[in-house]
């Protein structure tokens, strides 16, 4: 197991962050958008999925070089955030130029949307939550496997069908989303470097311990030839 004090700490984990997951199933979301809406010979249509997949991509290439490089980790965080802050601005484009509404974030449809991807709210299937107004938008079948959780699936799933207002709408919450976990993930990685320092001052301190139990080890031993490869060593002295 590793300890605070290794030398490359535990890293690649980028499959368990919530940040990774809701940007994965922003990227899924903006291909299936893509081709319903968007010319597939437009440059905005290739521009929009590549700048979906870099969120993705700079999350799990920053989680994989966390292990010697915190640094590289929060840079590569930090433009998977301005990646899919670039997919926003197209997003609310297309609503703009398309004379579609961008559905005010705090009105009930969007607070019951952001509840649901949130995992905030109950599923569409307990009949008991007659409160939950985005059971219209995420119809769900638990019976397709798929890894995302139950709120991304069935919003995934309402792309593949729903008019270009509600799509749009529905992506530009799952990228904000994803862009807040992204900020608070910063956050986290800025506190973690600076109470734990980055691999350089790892390097140092394990360095700086293991030649000073190696020049111990070597005094305490007396010169003794455990090896006749050694004798070639004596014209050192």
């Amino acid at each position: 197991m590793n300890k605070p004090t290794d030398l490359i700490l535990p890293h690649g984990g980028y499959r368990k962050l919530r940040s990774f997951v809701v940007s994965l199933a922003a990227y899924d979301g903006t291909v299936i958008f893509c081709s319903r809406f968007i010319d597939k010979r437009s440059r905005t249509n290739d521009q929009m999925v590549q700048a979906a997949r870099s969120g993705v991509q700079n999350i799990a290439e920053g989680s994989l070089a966390s292990g010697t490089s915190k640094k590289t980790e929060l840079k590569l965080t930090s433009v998977a955030r301005a990646s899919l802050g670039e997919l926003i601005r197209d997003y609310e484009d297309y609503l703009r130029q398309n004379d579609l509404p961008i559905w005010e974030k705090n009105s009930p449809r969007v607070l019951a949307m952001r509840g649901r991807l949130a995992g905030k709210l109950k599923k569409p299937s307990d009949r008991s939550d007659k409160s939950d107004l985005s059971e219209g938008l995420f119809q769900t079948d638990l019976s397709e496997s798929s890894d995302f959780d139950e709120p991304l699936l069935s919003a995934l799933r309402a792309l593949k069908t729903a008019s270009a207002e509600v799509s749009t709408n529905i992506l530009l919450c799952l990228t904000h989303q994803a862009t807040f976990l992204l900020a608070r993930q910063m956050e986290r990685l800025e506190k973690d470097f600076v109470e734990k320092g980055g691999f350089t001052e790892r390097l140092y301190s394990y360095r700086k311990e293991h030649r000073g139990a190696g020049k111990v080890k070597e005094e305490q031993s007396d010169y003794k030839l455990s090896d006749e490869s050694d004798l070639s060593d004596l014209s050192e002295f």
